[in-house]
């Protein structure tokens, strides 16, 4: 029997903020690039939780030279009287406690994101260097932290006539896996808040790169589901705006349809991104997917329609764009993070003020209600047929585990956390994979002819698609709403193309079909794209493989002039087993990036930029964007 040595000296009592230090995952949702932003975001909330007091309109964000993020609001200031428990400034107490702030009672903020009181505390803690400066009652005052501990008094720096709240702060690099700041990350965030914040202006300055942004929308969440539908076709010209007050609960709906077939519902709870959903959704798509269908009865489309089907949850929801923004005294969420919203109390409201307020606005705008009715009875009948090709395609084995298609080389390992598979361009590059992999675990997909842009089809066509179906199969875990990650046969999916014009292509249409219709691979982090070199640099027996012309320049000056040999490589096919082990297979050298979803209204966007059916968007992407082109068609 092993030793009892569990005594009162095994328990650790952590003081201040070291349960922070200890496990910062807790608190931020992660030490990576995801953590390292939500810092960003504690301190941003805390100044639109001003705004929404009414104390605030105005919030600057800057990223400095120095690998530090500055955020200034012109807010009340944080207090700096002294706090007659702690015998400390208030400022202090936020800052080096958790669970101390405001927000715990219904006066100081009625309603904010922030209530667990832990967010610019936990900011302090996970930060090599913090300073803040409170301008409040004529008075700058200044206080400066490292690791989450004062270094210095609260002391008056200078004199001022204006309030606020001015924090700069430095991740601390022994805690986070990255401390570098992404300018478009952080800019989705921002946007989202203006958005829904009418009014607010809200700025983010690069000094790094001179980038530099202003968001200010008046036209609030309806200017919000303009802008995510800007490169789309919209049923109707304005959206419909729907909004609810009951006590101290309010709520907001815009939405609009457009001609695609994708559905984009984005929710927010005292501006926080439930990116989960929760009440506020459920309630949301109960009320649409009941008025739709009542009207389709009241209108007399019922009797119209012959063989109707009567429209799903997901048919009514075929091609909406809608933003939902909450606000509550006291939301309940799923952990610090925040992804999904709780209150009972929310649903009810939601679900009878929406559905009252469309039957209205059906009634009064027939036309644009016939439009919704008629797309959701479409989107049934694709519906149905898509039934059918699953029922085809299962009978054909092409859904089933069980049975792969005839291309595929699989690997000898099942075990699903430790197999990768390539989809591989074209069967030369194809056969030479085959050759190269390591069967043990690689497995590898030929692929042939460009596949179908699934940005502009209904998953019936999707389904019956040849150049898809093997993916699917492959894959193993089905499609659409019926996709089950837990049914995935490997770990990476990882795109092979040429690095041309045609293989970018490819690449485009591969992720664009993950991302509508398999978009858990693309949020859990299972896709990659492969970057073979371009160059191979030879002399003797020295071999130099390059991914870019400032490589080659240097692999040239490094092994001398004379005698050398450089291969440019135009494609996959031009290497041999042996060459693409050694370049693009083998997990010890290969160069593979995997595809994040850092802002999926952006992604969203870019996706309909580049494949939907709008031209204009796309060209003005082009004339933006073309300057930054280094290879044409590399």
């Amino acid at each position: 029997m092993a030793e009892n040595n569990y005594t009162s000296e095994n328990i650790q009592v952590l003081k201040g903020l070291e349960a922070v230090r200890k496990r910062p995952s807790m608190y931020i949702g992660g030490i990576g690039e995801n953590g390292l932003h939500h810092l960003v975001y504690e301190v941003v909330d805390n100044s639109i939780d001003e705004a929404l007091a009414g104390y605030c309109n105005r919030v600057d964000v800057t990223l400095t030279e120095d690998g530090s993020a500055i955020i200034e609001d012109n807010g009340r200031g944080i207090p700096t009287d002294i706090h007659a428990e702690s015998n400390l400034p208030g400022v202090t107490v936020v800052l080096t406690t958790l669970h101390a702030g405001g927000k715990f009672d219904d006066k100081t903020y009625k309603v904010s994101g922030g209530l667990h009181g832990v967010g610019v505390s936990v900011v302090n803690a996970l930060s090599s260097e913090f300073e803040v400066r409170v301008s409040q009652k004529g008075h700058i005052y200044r206080q400066i932290f490292q690791t989450g501990i004062p270094i210095s008094e609260l002391d008056i720096i200078d004199s001022t006539n204006k309030t606020g709240t001015w924090i700069k702060f430095k991740p601390d690099p022994t805690i986070l896996e990255t401390v570098e700041f992404s300018f478009e990350y952080l800019a989705g965030r921002l946007r989202e808040l203006a958005f829904l914040n009418r009014g607010i202006t809200i700025t983010l300055s690069d000094q790094r790169s001179d980038k530099n942004y202003t968001f200010m929308y008046e036209g609030g969440i309806n200017a919000f589901v303009e802008y995510l539908n800007e490169a789309k076709k919209p049923l109707f010209k304005d959206p419909i705006f729907i909004s609810g007050e009951r006590d101290s609960l309010s709520f907001e709906v815009s939405m609009q349809y457009n001609e695609g077939y994708t559905e984009n519902i984005f929710c927010f709870a005292n501006n926080i991104n439930t990116k989960d959903g929760g009440t506020h959704l459920s309630g949301f798509k109960t009320a649409l997917t009941r008025a739709v269908n009542s009207y389709i009865k009241s209108s007399g489309l019922e009797k119209a329609e012959k063989n109707m089907l009567t429209p799903s949850g997901d048919d009514v929801r075929e091609g909406i764009t809608a933003v939902i923004s909450v606000k509550l005294p006291e939301p309940k969420f799923v952990g610090q993070t925040k992804d999904r919203l709780q209150n009972t109390e929310v649903e009810g409201f939601v679900n009878s003020t929406v559905y009252e307020n469309l039957i209205v606005f059906f009634e009064e705008n027939p036309a644009t209600a016939k439009n919704i009715c008629v797309k959701a009875i479409a989107a049934s009948r694709a519906r149905e047929a898509a039934r059918k090709a699953r029922d085809l395609t299962r009978r054909k084995s092409v859904l089933e585990s069980g049975s792969l298609p005839g291309k595929l080389a699989d690997c000898t390992l099942t075990d699903n956390l430790t197999t990768e598979i390539f989809l591989v361009e074209g069967d030369s590059a194809g056969g030479s994979a085959k050759q190269g992999r390591d069967r043990n675990f690689q497995a590898v997909l030929p692929l042939w002819g460009k596949m179908l842009n699934t940005e502009k089809a209904r998953i019936d066509r999707v389904l019956n698609n040849d150049k898809i179906q093997p993916i699917i199969m492959a894959l193993g875990a089905g499609i659409g709403d019926e996709f089950d990650i837990n049914k995935l046969r490997y770990n990476k999916i990882i795109i092979m193309a040429d690095a041309d014009v045609d293989g970018a292509h490819i690449c485009t249409l591969l992720l664009t079909f993950f991302f509508r219709y398999m978009r858990p691979l693309v949020e859990n982090g299972h896709v990659y794209i492969a970057k073979p070199p371009l160059f191979l640099v030879k002399k003797g027996k020295k071999e130099i493989y390059t991914f870019t012309e400032q490589e080659r320049d240097n692999a040239l000056k490094e092994v001398g002039d004379k005698g050398v040999m450089v291969q440019r490589y135009k494609g996959l096919g031009e290497m041999n087993a042996e060459q693409l082990w050694e370049t693009t297979l083998d997990p010890a050298k290969r160069l593979i990036v995997k595809i994040k979803i850092d802002d999926a209204v952006e992604a969203d966007r870019m996706f309909t930029i580049l494949m939907g059916d709008e031209v204009e968007p796309r060209k003005k992407f082009i004339e933006e964007n073309a300057r930054y082109v280094k290879n044409l068609d590399v």
